[in-house]
């Protein structure tokens, strides 16, 4: 009898270190009491120079808000060249792109095995900029503008657009082959119309806001955000659509603004195998996402619909 006493009473002690150490020995919860998951790492976006400022933005605000640990690098290589980056063994883990992925870049993903996600994150207004002291082209038309770039076209100098205009030669510049905004520009605005041998293309954006600033004769082309960003050295090009010129802004910007033939939607490509293996891109993903209209106006960009940014939030958690 008493050896029985005696396992009963070990087998009581056992049984209740184990519930102390189920209740204490492996404690993952915050003070707050919420599970929490320590983030750590790095996560590489590069891509449109145009899309940059916002994806830099929301980039900033994640690594001071949310994760310490984790350093989300954001450069601005082009929309194409970054795609080349992006489509790579041990590419970056985003995209950001002025334009939709094409067919042979979907192709090179396949053939990879990367599964590619688009999200669309917001839209922009293609903006022609001129040095402020040009008093005589702050209005166009839609086709004047076209005109002024397409290599065949009679317009050279701004008086052959009007006699009243000075008659110097009309000096054109705008980013080069591997931004999306050149694309759009060159496949949508002069549906793949050559653009005159002489235009200035450059990389940076930067360069392009100096040269126009120092050019009392030039017209540039850029994304709204880049002349939001800089109109105490440029003025913007109110265009003519047919109904009377529009200013490009954050209310003319939208599908169905007035501004609307201008208008492009931009993105960020996810590679999602990158966003399955390493947890710190799937949480900066869902974190973009969930924040992109947050950042979107002060950067240049307009919003989009709640429900389309919603939609796409819940696709990401579900990866």
């Amino acid at each position: 009898m008493l050896k029985m006493k005696k396992v009963w009473v070990l087998f009581t002690l056992v049984l209740m270190l184990g519930v102390l150490a189920a209740c204490g020995g492996d404690d993952t919860s915050s003070d707050s009491g919420t599970e929490t998951e320590e983030l750590s790492g790095s996560v590489v976006v590069d891509g449109s120079g145009t899309v940059y400022p916002l994806m830099a933005r929301i980039a900033e605000e994640y690594m001071v808000t949310e994760e310490e640990n984790v350093s989300v690098e954001v450069a601005r290589s082009g929309t194409s060249a970054g795609f080349k980056k992006f489509l790579a063994e041990d590419g970056t883990d985003f995209n950001d792109a002025s334009r939709h992925i094409k067919e042979e870049e979907q192709q090179m993903a396949d053939d990879l095995g990367i599964e590619v996600k688009e999200l669309k994150v917001a839209l922009d207004g293609l903006t022609f900029v001129l040095h402020p002291d040009n008093d005589w082209a702050t209005e166009l038309t839609e086709q004047q503008v076209i005109d002024i770039f397409k290599a065949d076209s009679d317009i050279e100098k701004w008086s052959d657009i009007n006699p009243d205009f000075p008659d110097e030669d009309i000096n054109t510049y705008g980013p080069n082959e591997n931004h999306g905004t050149y694309e759009f520009f060159y496949e949508t605005i002069l549906e793949e119309q050559d653009l005159k041998a002489d235009a200035n293309l450059q990389q940076d954006y930067s360069t392009l806001v100096t040269l126009v600033s120092e050019d009392v004769n030039a017209i540039g082309f850029f994304g709204f955000g880049y002349y939001v960003n800089n109109q105490d050295q440029l003025q913007a090009v109110n265009v003519d659509f047919g109904e009377g010129p529009v200013e490009p802004s954050l209310d003319t910007i939208a599908e169905d603004g007035d501004y609307a033939p201008f208008t492009r939607p931009v993105f960020t490509y996810l590679n999602v195998n990158m966003a399955k293996e390493k947890p710190q891109v799937k949480d900066y993903a869902v974190y973009l996402m969930e924040n992109v209209n947050t950042f979107a106006g002060e950067t240049g960009f307009a919003p989009l619909p709640e429900e389309e940014v919603q939609a796409l939030v819940d696709e990401l958690k579900g990866l």
